[in-house]
């Protein structure tokens, strides 16, 4: 143990005052997603119904496989289910070789483990190879209370310079049940985040219409004082900022960015370009590397200059505790988005 790493260990820890406290679980993935109907397990649901007419399609999961929504497929599909333990570096390696013998692996795990743990073997067995193999993480981002161990939030910053790999952050279970067919016609590697449990089911109510595309952006709010670029479950939030900032007369609009990697770049220049208004990105992800800085890229090079701000987790391993605690305290609440974006207008 490094002196500073000593000294982070025995340092005052931030108290929150105990009005502020939630006492829940601090797996409870709590979305703050009131009003809303929700879907279970629709990622699992959703490759069972794939998998009926593609035979190629398997699942591998190291042990997680209730926690990643893939029991569902593992109950419908015994036979095409392989349960690897808690190694994820031996699971994707195995799903590389399946690649190459002609089938779609659906590998399963927390975000934390595929980014960190196996990194090395994703990027040199599957990335280089370009080898269709779908990698779906739970615990993306601040979705767990459980403390830097398990919280991914960093994945993005780590994949988005991977060649070959495609990135995903679905908002909801509408983009969940949409992109596992998706990801499975697309030809290379695929890293999704994913929300599992009781999803809440929230773009439809915004765009029935709505078709999930990879490097596709969708506008499900126009406004005319404010565009929030977000992705994940940060476009929920954004939305229901957006209608709590309503009432206070502010007008924002909401473009949704379902794939990380490739950016809808000619959708993000079409709306910043409109003058006038400020333009918020926002991500359940550390400000560094992720969705932001991404943006902020395209747009400085295009020298398009709108008022700008970033929403996201800060530069620092982050507390344990309780989601909805977490999630105020570190600015990614529905009250806090909203706050943030009339603070800055």
């Amino acid at each position: 143990m490094t002196a500073n790493s000593l000294a982070r260990k025995y340092e005052a820890r931030r108290v929150i005052p105990k009005d502020q406290r939630v006492a829940t679980s601090a797996m409870i993935a709590s979305l703050a997603a009131e009003g809303y109907d929700t879907v279970d397990a629709p990622f699992g649901h959703a490759l069972v119904d794939l998998a009926k007419d593609r035979p190629e399609i398997v699942g591998l999961t190291a042990d997680l496989s209730k926690y990643t929504d893939l029991h569902v497929f593992a109950k419908a599909c015994p036979d095409r289910f392989f349960q690897m333990g808690m190694a994820e570096q031996v699971m994707l390696s195995a799903a590389a070789g399946l690649a190459r013998e002609g089938f779609i692996p659906f590998a399963t795990t927390y975000a934390v483990f595929a980014s960190r743990r196996a990194y090395d073997f994703i990027c040199m067995a599957i990335a280089e190879e370009n080898l269709p193999v779908k990698i779906v993480c739970a615990l993306p981002g601040l979705t767990t209370g459980y403390g830097p161990s398990h919280q991914a939030f960093e994945d993005l910053a780590i994949f988005r310079g991977l060649p070959n790999l495609t990135i995903i952050d679905p908002c909801d279970a509408v983009d969940i049940a949409q992109m596992v067919p998706a990801m499975a016609d697309h030809p290379g590697p695929v890293y999704a985040r994913l929300l599992r449990g009781k999803v809440p089911s929230v773009i439809d109510r915004y765009r029935p219409d709505y078709k999930f595309q990879i490097g596709k952006a969708a506008l499900l709010r126009d406004g005319r004082d404010v565009l929030v670029v977000s992705t994940g479950l940060m476009t929920m939030r954004a939305l229901d900022a957006a209608e709590k900032l309503a009432a206070d007369g502010v007008d924002v609009a909401v473009l949704h960015c379902p794939t990380v990697k490739p950016l809808d770049r000619e959708a993000i220049l079409a709306e910043a370009r409109k003058s006038g208004r400020l333009v918020v990105t926002a991500e359940n992800h550390t400000v560094i590397g992720g969705l932001g800085e991404a943006v902020a890229g395209i747009l400085m090079r295009e020298r398009v200059h709108p008022d700008f701000r970033m929403i996201g987790l800060p530069d620092e391993f982050l507390e344990a505790g309780a989601l909805p605690t977490l999630h105020e305290m570190y600015g990614i609440s529905v009250d806090a988005v909203a706050a943030q974006i009339k603070g800055w207008l």
